[in-house]
C-alpha cells in the first residue's frame, strides 16, 4: 500500500474528528509516513464546503484542495454547472483566471478542448491532479500569468470561440474592489486585446456591480447581462460580450437557481422594456387577508419592477417601496408570498405595545427611513420565529408596519 492511499484513508477515518484536536496530536510530527499538515487541511475544507462541491466530492472523493483559501474563492458546483450552459457543445475554449478549477472543470463537459490558466503553481499542479481523477481527458492546465497568455494568443494569431475570466475583487491589501477596472486583470482596459483572441468573453464579476455603469464600460459587445443567484442571496453578476456583431442593448436575465434541483427561475427582458411599462396600480389601503410580495434577490438586482407588476397584475405600494400586493393569491410568483396579518401605522401607541404581543419576529424593511436593526431595537423584538414584519412607506408617503406570515 502506498502512501498515497495510506493518505486518504486516514483522512476518511479522522474525517469527522476535531481539526484542532488533530493539529495538536499530528500537525509537528516528524518523520511520518504521509503529511499530517496536508492531510488536516483537507478534512478541513470537506467538513467546510462539502455542500459547495458536493457533486465533485461525490464523482471523485480524493480530490485534493491545495489551501482553504483556494475552496473559498472556486466557484460552487451549483453556479459552475449553470456557467457550464452558456458556452453551447463542442467549442474551443480557455479559462483565464482558473483558480481551483471547479469552473474549469464543468467547462470540460461541454467544450471540445479548454485551456485553464492560472498563475498559482500549486493550483495548477492540484487542476490537473483533480483533472485526471475525474477523467477529464479535454483539459490542460498552464501555470502562467493570463495577460502573457492574451499576448502570447496574439502573437501566435491564436483564437478561441469562448474565453471566461474571473478577475480577482480583492486589491494587494485583501480589501474588497467592486468596480470592473479595479479588478485584476483590468477587464476593461484588456478588452481590445481580449477581442483579439476569442469570439465571445464570460465574464463573472460581483453582484455588487452597478448594472447600466458595467454594460457602459463594456459597450457596445455586451449581449446578455446575467444577475445569477439563489433563493436567498444574489451571487455574481455574468455579462457576456460578442465581439462578432455590435449590441444596441443587452438582454437582462434575472436566474435564480434552486439547490433541491427544482426549476431553474429565469425572468427575462430589456432596461428599455421596463422604462416603457406602465406604472403600475396603487393599493392605497392594505388589510388583514391581504398579500404582500417581495422578489427573489436576483430579481430586485436586476432592476425589474414595473413589468413584474404587470405581468403579475400585482399593486405597488409606494414607487420607491419595492414590493408588491394583492387581494388575492397569486401563485408562480419570482419571490417569496406573504400573507397579511395584521396591518399597523408606525404610531407610538403600536410601538410600545408590539412587543408585549410578537417577542420575536423576522424584521424587514423597504423605503422606510430607518434600517431593521434600528426598528427591531425601537419595538423591542429579537429576530427569530415564523412571522415577518415588514416597515415600509405606503402610498400617502406614511410609515406603515405589516405583521405577515409565508403564504
Amino acid at each position: 500500500m502506498d502512501n498515497r492511499q495510506e493518505f486518504y484513508e486516514w483522512i476518511e477515518a479522522y474525517l469527522y474528528d476535531d481539526v484542532s484536536k488533530l493539529r495538536l496530536k499530528y500537525g509537528r510530527m516528524a518523520d511520518a509516513s504521509i503529511d499530517y499538515g496536508d492531510a488536516i487541511r483537507q478534512i478541513e475544507c470537506r467538513r467546510k464546503f462539502g455542500k459547495k462541491f458536493g457533486s465533485t466530492l461525490k464523482a471523485f472523493p480524493q480530490f485534493i484542495f491545495p489551501s482553504l483559501l483556494s475552496g473559498e474563492q472556486a466557484t460552487s458546483d451549483l453556479l459552475a454547472s449553470y456557467h457550464a450552459t452558456l458556452i453551447g457543445s463542442g467549442v474551443d475554449m480557455v479559462d483565464l483566471t482558473a483558480g481551483l478549477g471547479i469552473d474549469a472543470m464543468h467547462f470540460a463537459a461541454e467544450a471540445k478542448s479548454i485551456i485553464a490558466v492560472e498563475l498559482d503553481s500549486e493550483k495548477v499542479e492540484a487542476l490537473r491532479y483533480n483533472a485526471l481523477g475525474l477523467g477529464i481527458n479535454n483539459l490542460s492546465a498552464v501555470n502562467g500569468d493570463c495577460n502573457d497568455f492574451i499576448e502570447d494568443s496574439i502573437d501566435a494569431g491564436k483564437r478561441y470561440e469562448v474565453a471566461f475570466i474571473d478577475p480577482a475583487r480583492r486589491d494587494d491589501n485583501g480589501g474588497r474592489v467592486f468596480a470592473l477596472t479595479d479588478c485584476a486583470p483590468d477587464v476593461v482596459n484588456l478588452l481590445p486585446k481580449l477581442r483579439e483572441i476569442c469570439d465571445v468573453l464570460i465574464i463573472k464579476a460581483s453582484p455588487m456591480l452597478d448594472i447600466s455603469h458595467t454594460v457602459a464600460a463594456l459597450a457596445p459587445w455586451v449581449r446578455d447581462l446575467i444577475v445569477l443567484g439563489t433563493p436567498s442571496e444574489c451571487k455574481e453578476l455574468i455579462a457576456m460580450l460578442d465581439f462578432r456583431a455590435e449590441c444596441e442593448e443587452p438582454v437582462i436575465k434575472a436566474v435564480t437557481l434552486h439547490t433541491d434541483g427544482s426549476a431553474t427561475e429565469v425572468f427575462t427582458f430589456t432596461a428599455s422594456d421596463e422604462r416603457a411599462c406602465e406604472q403600475a396600480k396603487v393599493k392605497t389601503t392594505l388589510s388583514e387577508g391581504d398579500y404582500i410580495y417581495e422578489m427573489s434577490p436576483t430579481m430586485m438586482k436586476s432592476g425589474v419592477f414595473r413589468l413584474v407588476a404587470k405581468q403579475y397584475s400585482l399593486s405597488i405600494f409606494h414607487p420607491n417601496t419595492r414590493l408588491f400586493a394583492s387581494a388575492d393569491a397569486v401563485e408562480q410568483f419570482p419571490g417569496c408570498r406573504y400573507k397579511v396579518l395584521r396591518a399597523l401605522p408606525f404610531a407610538s401607541r403600536v410601538i410600545k405595545s408590539f412587543a408585549k404581543e410578537y417577542r420575536q419576529v423576522n424584521v424587514a424593511v423597504r423605503n422606510f427611513g430607518m434600517t431593521a436593526d434600528a426598528l427591531r431595537k425601537k419595538l423591542g423584538v429579537s429576530d427569530g420565529g415564523e412571522l415577518r414584519l415588514y416597515g415600509f412607506t405606503d402610498s400617502r408617503g406614511e410609515r406603515v408596519l405589516a405583521l405577515v406570515e409565508k403564504g
